[in-house]
């Protein structure tokens, strides 16, 4: 992981693992699709790109199950901990802490700045970033940024989100009249709180869904497996596949050095728990419709679960590497963020950002060793890569020359996707960094590429390069 010896420490317990990591130089701007701005293009020094000399997470855990003890601060902490000590990483090189997360919480809502306190690092100063199932990629291309320009030296960038801690709103007029009781005294309380009906104090149930479009992310998803004739089978045999390459990873001990143990109060928290070493095609083809009971195809088993998480990278320039004695593992080649009309095609994200950053990389599809696209849903995959082999829609719904070009299987999330391993929102960009920095090394490829699509019809890619 890194040319200093690795190590692991955790509140209460230890492990050795080594460490897994990601990241490095970023490179410039040019025409993206049609529904991208024009940037203006800057250079990149190569001889000093931005490196990601470590990267590690906790295990992805089914929400309310083994991190349900943790809020994200915590959890946070505990993997940023763990990963500056298995580099020994000291604490005055670092710079900036740059965090993502989606489900915000109330009480630390700079939740990057709360884990360099919870670090007594009280230099150090952090900021948040959120864009939706695209924030992990973001806080990554935002420490990138501050590297480049020379603002920072050394960035610890990660994300978190702990469903489980999502917080869980009163209503309005229960609010409000909470507000006016806190003005009044004796009976006048009384009769202010018995205007209240019992039901009215039930709190809101929390719900994944569009705020522009009023659908829901899986509705969309649906949308979209009609739009494109994305089948139930070939939905379900996208999500065996991502189990079973994620089971296999795991049982070849490829996923293990990139994971950090987390203590909680009821004992140490090691392994992913979504994943399933085998899946009866016949049991899935029973499973009921979730969004659309009468007419749809997606079912649980070909939609992400809700997932507790975090992960993080440490990112600095190639040359702060070989001062400090770390050996890169992977440079940021280039980024780019785009969005659409999320009324119909919500999750065309990735079809939509993909373009722009293989220019900004000088490289075709063709050039990618590794293909991590974020498993949202079967349905929203199978569109993107449907989409990206298309002529026509490249033409004319991206401005491109010609298609986007032909997603080989064999290079698609090689060792299990967000079906498997699950998605807790902005911990999952990191993940995929992370797996696509070890599978670069593990498969001795150049290029590789990380793209998610993202709520609000937004989408990023990230494209790492392997370090020689």
């Amino acid at each position: 992981m890194a040319s200093k010896e690795t190590k692991s420490k955790t509140s209460g317990k230890s492990s050795a693992k080594p460490a897994s990591a990601k990241t490095a130089a970023s490179k410039p701007a040019s025409k993206a699709a049609k529904a991208t701005p024009a940037r203006t293009k800057r250079k990149v020094v190569k001889e000093d790109r931005v490196a990601i000399v470590a990267g590690a997470r906790s295990a992805f855990a089914r929400s309310w199950t083994t991190l349900n003890d943790l809020d994200p601060v915590e959890l946070s902490t505990q993997v940023s901990r763990e990963l500056l000590y298995r580099i020994d990483l000291p604490m005055e090189q670092l710079d900036e802490i740059v965090w993502g997360t989606v489900v915000a919480v109330p009480a630390a809502p700079n939740i990057a700045r709360e884990i360099a306190l919870n670090l007594s690092q009280y230099s150090i100063p952090g900021y948040t970033v959120t864009r939706a199932c695209a924030t992990g990629l973001q806080s990554v291309a935002s420490a990138t940024r501050m590297i480049l320009t020379g603002e920072r030296d050394v960035v610890l960038a990660g994300g978190v989100d702990v469903t489980s801690h999502a917080p869980v709103p009163h209503q309005k007029r229960v609010i409000d009249t909470l507000q006016r009781v806190q003005k009044q005294k004796g009976m006048a309380m009384v009769k202010t709180l018995s205007k209240l009906n019992p039901l009215d104090l039930l709190p809101k149930a929390p719900a994944i869904e569009e705020r522009y479009t009023g659908k829901t992310m899986g509705q969309h998803a649906e949308l979209m497996a009609q739009n494109f004739e994305i089948s139930r089978e070939s939905q379900e045999q996208l999500a065996i596949r991502s189990h079973t390459n994620a089971a296999r990873a795991t049982a070849d001990g490829l996923i293990a050095p990139g994971l950090v143990p987390v203590q909680t109060p009821r004992g140490v928290v090691e392994q992913d728990n979504l994943i399933r070493s085998k899946m009866d095609p016949a049991k899935l083809a029973r499973l009921r419709p979730v969004f659309d009971r009468k007419n749809g195809t997606i079912t649980a088993a070909t939609s992400s679960a809700l997932t507790d998480g975090a992960s993080a990278l440490v990112l600095m320039k190639e040359s702060k590497a070989k001062e400090l004695g770390y050996e890169p593992l992977s440079f940021v080649r280039s980024w780019e963020f785009a969005a659409l009309d999320p009324r119909v095609n919500l999750l065309l994200g990735n079809v939509y950002s993909i373009p722009g950053a293989l220019q900004r990389a000088g490289a075709t599809l063709a050039d990618l060793g590794v293909i991590e696209i974020h498993e949202a849903f079967a349905a929203q995959v199978l569109s993107n890569i449907k989409l990206m082999a298309s002529d026509s829609f490249c033409k004319e719904e991206l401005g491109l020359s010609a298609a986007i070009g032909e997603v080989p299987h064999d290079r698609l999330n090689m060792w299990g996707g967000s079906l498997a391993f699950g998605h807790p929102f902005a911990a999952t960009g990191g993940r995929m960094l992370i797996q696509l920095t070890d599978i670069l090394r593990q498969q001795d490829q150049e290029l590789g590429l990380a793209s998610a699509c993202a709520a609000g019809g937004l989408g990023g890619t990230v494209i790492l390069e392997r370090a020689s």
